[in-house]
């Protein structure tokens, strides 16, 4: 784990949170806990991390976070960076686990940016406690899991445990559609493994043409709905496009788990 992650694990500094209360614009702080500490308590304060290095560390579990999207969880008044004296935002590992309660919230239970502020607010008060979420590290210390580049067809195979040839068959079916350089998206090795599944019932590759197709349509239609909040160039309307991008897609995927559910259903009497 680097030096700035493992930070995030250490006692806490008590630095930076009046600071970030007094710049101006600043969103008003929820009460804390009985122990004066705001949730999560026992990790550092101390602004150590720049907006790079907390992509970075969040990378690996939310691969589509961007600086506009960290940006407008400020402004909604989820998280407080420092600024320095240049007007840079500084990170301390207690904001990073701010951030990734709040993105799990989105991704896992898809729920409102308000909600999750009034949880957080609930957590800063001392009513419950979210655990904070193991990760794992290898002998070295350095998290696993890192942003690494787009795999190729063979790492995709091996990771997913098949043989490249499925990979290959997928990407020639239109399934797995390739980056430039010949490379595969992050997501890749879960189609694979969802395609190796159901090829055991003798669906094959070709098959899934029909999936691929009804995905593109969803996509379709999450981008007509951040279409206008896209075009515009502001920091803000940035993060914003993501944020509803990302809670639209879950709901387009929800709905479609649940018709084929409901299909699958009446097959059988």
């Amino acid at each position: 784990m680097s030096p700035r992650a493992t930070a995030a694990r250490q006692g806490v500094d008590g630095v930076g949170r009046a600071d970030a209360a007094d710049a101006p614009g600043a969103p008003t702080e929820s009460a804390p806990s009985a122990s004066g500490e705001p949730w999560p308590r026992g990790v550092s304060r101390e602004p150590s991390m720049r907006i790079s290095d907390v992509l970075a560390d969040l990378g690996a579990d939310f691969p589509a976070v961007t600086p506009s999207k960290l940006r407008f969880l400020e402004e909604q008044g989820l998280v407080e960076p420092r600024r320095t004296p240049g007007g840079y935002r500084q990170y301390s590992p207690a904001d990073v686990e701010r951030l990734r309660y709040v993105l799990r919230q989105q991704r896992d239970r898809y729920l409102p940016l308000k909600v999750i502020g009034e949880q957080l607010a609930e957590l800063d008060a001392g009513a419950g406690e979210e655990p904070l979420t193991p990760r794992l590290a290898t002998l070295d210390g350095e998290r696993t899991g890192a942003a690494v580049a787009a795999p190729t067809v063979h790492q995709v195979a091996e990771a997913a445990g098949v043989g490249a040839e499925l990979v290959s068959e997928l990407v020639d079916a239109g399934v797995l559609r390739t980056l430039p350089g010949g490379r595969l998206d992050p997501w890749a090795e879960e189609v694979v493994q969802v395609a190796a599944a159901l090829g055991e019932h003798g669906v094959d590759p070709r098959h899934l043409r029909a999936f691929r197709a009804a995905a593109d349509r969803q996509v379709a239609i999450v981008e007509q709905i951040v279409a206008p909040v896209r075009g515009q160039r502001s920091a803000t309307a940035q993060g914003r496009a993501a944020a509803v991008a990302g809670e639209v897609g879950e709901l387009c995927n929800r709905m479609h788990t649940a018709l084929v559910r409901s299909g699958v259903a009446g097959l059988v009497p």
